[in-house]
């Protein structure tokens, strides 16, 4: 089992049944060292970037997932976003989606 952290649409119980054909079980954590962009992808969704500042706080939903659930997500979130593994709030490690500057 892994995380995977939140800051938006994920939260919503009707994008996890579309998605995940469930609802997850999930608590919340906050990402440390991130900035929370609204409306920074296609003038709509959500972005967190890095700014290795530990001061720095989003706030979100940490995920129970399996490989499976992983997959699933990326292919919502769509190349806009990648994903990568960072440590929470909480001292557990989350996947996270971040900018794909690629």
């Amino acid at each position: 089992m892994e995380y995977l952290f939140s800051y938006g649409t994920l939260q919503d119980l009707q994008v996890q049944e579309y998605i995940f054909g469930r609802l997850l079980k999930g608590k919340a954590d906050a990402a440390l060292g991130f900035k929370k962009l609204e409306n920074a992808v296609y003038g709509r969704y959500p972005l967190v970037i890095n700014t290795n500042n530990p001061e720095d706080k989003v706030a979100g939903m940490a995920y129970e997932v399996n490989e499976t659930d992983l997959k699933k997500a990326d292919i919502y979130e769509t190349s806009a976003y990648k994903r990568e593994k960072f440590q929470l709030e909480s001292g557990d490690e989350a996947w996270i989606y971040i900018e794909n500057s690629n």
